[in-house]
């Protein structure tokens, strides 16, 4: 059922559209910025920073044409990273909008990424999690699960935690993209995991 519901989705071309107002971007360049989904671990959203400059007009910066996107970007260093929908994962230069590089997947990418020591973590509907480079996009590693990848990564003490449609929870090794532990439950998963006290 959830997975017809997914496929019933319309995706028409989406405009990036940066904003003064919005969070991310506008905290890139102060160097208090998010590098995963809600911020952190446990997911609580915790120590966002208020975004900088006039929400007054809601005049954009910029912005950056694509396919579709469903993924929320995560802005990290001076960097806008974002999956869409015609199968690729994008660095965007945060203040211009200029796109620094790009990496093709098999399939739809609506995992928002997740940015630490100088690795992006994303899922994509091509059944894989992957590891790239944030600087030049290159693939440091990827790990095909059964079905697809939806989840947002959580990465703490050099774990990924990822969730997928094949119904696991997944515990990757953060360098290498080694299996740890996979979790089976009894239906889909497209909810990112939450850490705290050593419990996901």
């Amino acid at each position: 059922m959830h997975m017809n519901m997914k496929k019933g989705l319309i995706c028409l071309p989406i405009v990036v559209i940066v904003l003064f107002c919005t969070l991310n971007v506008a905290t890139a360049s102060t160097g208090n910025y998010s590098t995963t989904f809600y911020n952190n671990a446990r997911q609580t959203g915790d120590h966002i920073p208020m975004a900088r400059g006039s929400t007054s007009n809601g005049i954009s910066n910029w912005n950056y044409v694509t396919e579709g996107i469903l993924a929320s970007p995560t802005v990290p260093n001076g960097f806008v990273y974002v999956g869409s929908h015609d199968h690729n994962v994008y660095a965007l230069n945060a203040d211009t909008g200029t796109k620094i590089w790009n990496y093709t997947t098999a399939s739809v990418v609506y995992s928002s990424p997740t940015v630490t020591n100088g690795i992006v973590y994303v899922g994509s509907d091509d059944h894989n999690v992957y590891a790239l480079n944030a600087t030049t996009g290159t693939k440091v590693w990827s790990y095909e699960t059964g079905n697809w990848v939806r989840s947002s990564p959580t990465v703490t003490n050099g774990i990924v935690y990822i969730g997928s449609y094949d119904s696991n929870v997944y515990a990757l090794n953060a360098t290498t993209g080694i299996k740890m532990w996979n979790y089976t439950t009894e239906d889909i998963i497209d909810s990112s995991p939450t850490v705290a006290n050593g419990i996901g």
